[in-house]
This record gives C-alpha cells, structure tokens and sequence, in this order.
C-alpha cells in the first residue's frame, strides 16, 4: 500500500489517510491509519486485499488482536521517543 490514499465517509467524502503500518496475520493482511488533518488521533484499522481495497474487520477477536498489535506499535514508538 502507498503512504497516502483516500477513503470515502459516510456521506461520499473523499479522505486523504496516512498509513502508519501494515502486518500479516493468519492469511490475513492489515492496515493501520489515520486522518493526518484531525487530530484526535484517531486511529483506524482494516483488512486489505491484493488489490489493496479495504474490507472491514468485523470479528471482535480480529479487533482485540489488531489493538494489541496497536498497543506494541504505540509502545514501540514510545520507546523511540525517550
């Protein structure tokens, strides 16, 4: 995936996102990004396939272990900052 790219909200908008990361798991691809213009540093996440369209994740454990590779990111970063 590239570094930006845009996505559509609820009512047609287009957004420009930047991607933090990506990781494989389980056959499974993943995308970590945020909106670099709000910041409430809000940060999303979704599956993606070859093509690179994202596909919601919808499965509780697929968010618990997205958000716990979020939490290894953040205090990697963390780290860095010290």
């Amino acid at each position: 995936m590239d570094n930006t790219f845009f996505v559509s909200d609820e009512l047609g908008n287009e957004i420009e996102m930047q991607l933090l990361f990506t990781f494989d798991n389980d056959g499974s691809s993943y995308a970590v990004y945020l909106d670099p213009k709000n910041q409430n540093g809000e940060v999303f996440a979704s599956k993606y396939d070859d093509d690179n369209n994202l596909i919601p994740i919808e499965d509780p454990e697929e968010w618990d272990m997205v958000e716990e590779v979020l939490g290894a990111f953040e205090d990697e970063q963390d780290e860095k900052e010290a």
